[in-house]
C-alpha cells in the first residue's frame, strides 16, 4: 500500500474510531432527537442557513464514512426542515456522501479486490459493463443490499463518478421523499393519540409499500424501454403459448392447464421431443438390451458353466422403437387436449412479443414460453459428410450393426452408447480430444468408467483430435492427431457416431426478428426468472441451458410457467442448487451439488467423506462391488454441499441425497434413517457413518470408557 492510500486509510480509521470512542452514536437515536427537538427547531428557525449547512456536512460525513445513522438523519431532516427543504438537503447530501464513499472504496480497495476476487465480482462487473447506469438505478430504487454496501461495491467497479452521482441522486430520490415525509409526520406527534392521525398512518403505510411501488415503477420503466416500437394488442386469445413439446414445453403447458389458463402448445415435429424420440427413452432401452449381453458374458462368475446368447441387432433396435411407442401416449396430443391444452401441429413463428403465427393463423397471447430444445453438433471436420455418420438423433434408424463403430466424443452420450454398442458386439473405437472421459465429473469417477470401458474391449483413444475423414476403397477412415506426440494416426471404421455436444435451436421462429439475445455458447439469454429481454417471453430447456437434462427442463418449466402466469404478483428465481444428473454407463455416475473439482475452482472449503462400495454386502452378493459414495460437507459440520456416487444403481441412490440437500438435512439425519438390509441404499448410510466416525467426540468417549471401567468394579 502506497503512502497516499495509507494516509487516507489512517484518517478514516481515526474518524470512525472517534465516532465510537466519544460515543457520538448516542446522538443518532430517535430518543436523542426527540429530547432535543425543541432546541434544534429553535436553531433552525433562528439560523436556517447555518443549521442547514451543519446538517448537510454531518450527513455527508456519516454517509461517506459508512457510519450508522443515515436513515435516522433522513427522518431528522424531515422533522427539522420540513418536507421541501428537508428533501433538498438530504437528497443532495446523501448523493454527495455516497459518491465520496464510492471514491474512497475505489481508491483504497479496487485494485486489490479485483485481483483477488475478480471471479466473484463477475456478475456485478458484467452488469456495469452492459448497462451501468440502469443497473445502479435499479439497485438504488429497489436496493437488494443496504445503500452503504452499494456505495462500497460500486467503488470496486469501473463506473464513472459522474454517472454514479447523478444516478444515485435520481434513484434515491423517491425513497428519500418517503423517509423525509415520515420524519415530518413524526415531528408533529405530540401525544399517543397522534399515532392514529391519518398523516402518520399514511407515512408508515407509504414506508411499507415503497419497495413494492418502486419495484412496479422499475418494471414499468424496463417495459417501456424494451417494448418500444411494438404495438400491444387490446385483448388476447391465450394466457400462454408454448413453443416446443419436449419436456420443458409439456410441463409448462401442463401447469398452465392445471391452473385453468388458456394455453396453446405448438410442436412442428413429434410430441415428447428429443427425450422420448431420440434421447433418454431409446438410449435407455438400448442400454437395457446391452446389459443382458454383458450379463451373459459374466455368467461363469454367477455359477453357470454354459450360458450363451446371440444378439439380433435389428430386433434390438425394433425393441427400442416398441418402447418409444409404448411410452408415446404419456406425451400424446390427445392426453394434453384432455388436460385442457390446445395442441397445434405446425411451425411457430413469433411475430411480436404478443403474437405467434402457426398453421395459417395468428394467436395473441399475454406470455410466451420458448422450449425449442437443441440438436446434436456436427463439427466442420473435412470429409465428415462423405462417410456413414450418425448422431444421437439419427442413430435409431440403424438395423445393420456396424462391425467397427467409431464414437467421437467422451461425454455422457458418447460413453453410454459406446459401451452399449461394444456389449452388443461391435468393436467400438472411442475418440476423445481431452485427457479423460466425462470431463465434467471428478477424475476418480471418469477413471472408473474408463477402466470399465477398456475391460469390456472398447478401444479408447484419449488425447486424439479428429482432423479429417476419408472414404477409401477399404472403407471409411478418420485421420486423428495424437496430441501428446503430435503423431497422425489412421482409424478405420464402418460407421461413426458424432457425440461432441448439442447446440440450442434458436433459428426459424422469430428470435432474430425480436432481437432476443444469445449467450456466447449460442443459447438464449434469460435472467434468474427465465425471462428473455422481454419480460413476458421465457425460455426453458436446452434452448437456454445451462443444463441439458430432461429433468432440468421440467424443473425450469415450473418456474417459467408460474412467473409467466402470476409474475405480476410474485416471481420466483429458478433454483439450481439441488439438481442431480446421471450418466448411465456401468458403473453409473450420479452427482448432485458440488464436485471436488468445482469446489476447488470456486475456492469453497469442503470436507470429503468417502465410502467404498466394494465393502457393501449387497454389492458383493450381486457381483457389483465397485465404486464409491463421496460426500462433500462444510468443514466440521454435516451440511451436505455435494455428492458423487459411482456404482450400480447410482442414479437411484442419489435421490436420498437430493432430498436431504433440498430439505436441509445433514449426514446425521441420513445416518439416523433405517435402511433395509441388504440393499444398495445402505451405502448412503455407511457414507454418513464414515463422516460420523471422523467426528466422534474422543474426549467424551474417553470419559465414557472410564465410566464403564468404574462400573465393572462395582
Amino acid at each position: 500500500m502506497n503512502i497516499k492510500k495509507l494516509a487516507v486509510l489512517l484518517a478514516i480509521v481515526a474518524l470512525v474510531a472517534a465516532f465510537f470512542v466519544f460515543d457520538l452514536n448516542q446522538y443518532f437515536s430517535l430518543d436523542a432527537i426527540k429530547a432535543q427537538q425543541q432546541a434544534l427547531n429553535t436553531q433552525v428557525i433562528e439560523n436556517p442557513l447555518i443549521a442547514g449547512g451543519i446538517f448537510f456536512v454531518v450527513y455527508v460525513l456519516v454517509t461517506a464514512l459508512s457510519l450508522p445513522g443515515a436513515a435516522l438523519m433522513t427522518l431528522a431532516g424531515g422533522a427539522l426542515f420540513g418536507l421541501g427543504w428537508g428533501l433538498v438537503i438530504v437528497s443532495f447530501a446523501s448523493s454527495l456522501g455516497a459518491t465520496l464513499a464510492m471514491l474512497i472504496s475505489r481508491f483504497l480497495l479496487q485494485d486489490w479486490v479485483q485481483q483477488r476476487l475478480g471471479r466473484r465480482l463477475k456478475p456485478l462487473n458484467e452488469g456495469i459493463e452492459r448497462e451501468g447506469a440502469f443497473y445502479l438505478f435499479a439497485l438504488r430504487l429497489v436496493p437488494a443490499f443496504p445503500f452503504f454496501m452499494i456505495n462500497l461495491a460500486m467503488g470496486l467497479t469501473h463506473i464513472k463518478a459522474r454517472t454514479f452521482w447523478w444516478v444515485s441522486q435520481l434513484g434515491m430520490l423517491p425513497g428519500t421523499l418517503v423517509y423525509v415525509n415520515a420524519g415530518r409526520e413524526l415531528s408533529q406527534l405530540d401525544s399517543l393519540g397522534g399515532i392514529l392521525s391519518p398523516g402518520l398512518i399514511g407515512a408508515f403505510v407509504l414506508l411499507g409499500l415503497f419497495p413494492l411501488i418502486a419495484r412496479k415503477i422499475l418494471d414499468q420503466v424496463k417495459a417501456r424501454r424494451v417494448y418500444r416500437g411494438w404495438q400491444k394488442p387490446t385483448s388476447f386469445d391465450r394466457n400462454l403459448v408454448v413453443i416446443g413439446a419436449g419436456s420443458g414445453g409439456l410441463v409448462s403447458a401442463y401447469i398452465a392447464a392445471a391452473v385453468k389458463a388458456e394455453v396453446s402448445l405448438i410442436e412442428k415435429h413429434a410430441m415428447g421431443g428429443d427425450c422420448l424420440n431420440t434421447g433418454c427413452v431409446p438410449s435407455k432401452a438400448l442400454i437395457r438390451s446391452a446389459r443382458l449381453a454383458a450379463e451373459v458374458k459374466r455368467a461363469a462368475t454367477l455359477g453357470y458353466t454354459n450360458a450363451s446368447a446371440t444378439v439380433d441387432f435389428a430386433r434390438v433396435m425394433d425393441r427400442v422403437q416398441r418402447v418409444i411407442t409404448e411410452i408415446e401416449p404419456h406425451d400424446s396430443p390427445d392426453r394434453y387436449r384432455d388436460l385442457g391444452v390446445d395442441v397445434i401441429q405446425g411451425a411457430a413463428r413469433i411475430t411480436s412479443p404478443w403474437t405467434v403465427d402457426v398453421a395459417g393463423r395468428t394467436l395473441t397471447t399475454r406470455n410466451i414460453i420458448i422450449a425449442a430444445g437443441g440438436r446434436p453438433i456436427m463439427p466442420p471436420i473435412p470429409g465428415l459428410d462423405t462417410v456413414p455418420a450418425y448422431t444421437s438423433d439419427t442413430l435409431w434408424g440403424l438395423r445393420e450393426q456396424p462391425k467397427r463403430f467409431l464414437v467421437l466424443g467422451g461425454g455422457p452420450i458418447g460413453c453410454e452408447l459406446a459401451q452399449a454398442f461394444q456389449r452388443l458386439g461391435s468393436q467400438v473405437i472411442q475418440v476423445e480430444q481431452g485427457e479423460r472421459l466425462l470431463a465434467n465429473e471428478d477424475s476418480d469417477a471418469s477413471e472408473l468408467v474408463s477402466l470399465a470401458m477398456r475391460s469390456e474391449g472398447v478401444d479408447l483413444r484419449l488425447g486424439h483430435k479428429a482432423e479429417r475423414f476419408e472414404q477409401t476403397d477399404q472403407g471409411a477412415v478418420m485421420q486423428a492427431r495424437q496430441l501428446d506426440t503430435d503423431e497422425l494416426v489412421s482409424i478405420s471404421f464402418d460407421a461413426v457416431l458424432v457425440a461432441v455436444g448439442r447446440r440450442a435451436n434458436t433459428q426459424g421462429y422469430g428470435v432474430e426478428e425480436l432481437g432476443l439475445k444469445l449467450r456466447d455458447n449460442g443459447t438464449l439469454e434469460t435472467n434468474e426468472y427465465l425471462a428473455t429481454r422481454f419480460p413476458n417471453i421465457f425460455a426453458v430447456g436446452d434452448v437456454t441451458g445451462p443444463y441439458q437434462f430432461t429433468h432440468a427442463a421440467a424443473h425450469q418449466a415450473w418456474f417459467a410457467a408460474v412467473n409467466a402466469l402470476f409474475g405480476s404478483f410474485k416471481r420466483f428465481k429458478v433454483d439450481y442448487r439441488v439438481l442431480p444428473h446421471v450418466t448411465f454407463t456401468e458403473p453409473e455416475v450420479a452427482r448432485v451439488g458440488l464436485s471436488e473439482a468445482e469446489a476447488e475452482e470456486q475456492e469453497i472449503a469442503v470436507e470429503v467423506t468417502r465410502y467404498g462400495i466394494e465393502d457393501l454386502d449387497r454389492a458383493i452378493a450381486d457381483e457389483a462391488a465397485e465404486g464409491y459414495v463421496k460426500v462433500l460437507t462444510t468443514p466440521g459440520k454435516d451440511r451436505i454441499l455435494g455428492v458423487t456416487i459411482v456404482g450400480a444403481h447410482a442414479g437411484e441412490l442419489i435421490a436420498e441425497y437430493v432430498l436431504a440437500m433440498k430439505q436441509n438435512l445433514g449426514l446425521n439425519k441420513v445416518l439416523g434413517t433405517v435402511h433395509s438390509y441388504p440393499t444398495f441404499a445402505e451405502a448412503n448410510k455407511y457414507a454418513a457413518g464414515e463422516w460420523k466416525r471422523a467426528h466422534a467426540p474422543e474426549k467424551l468417549l474417553g470419559w465414557v470408557q472410564r465410566f464403564h471401567r468404574w462400573r465393572l468394579k462395582r
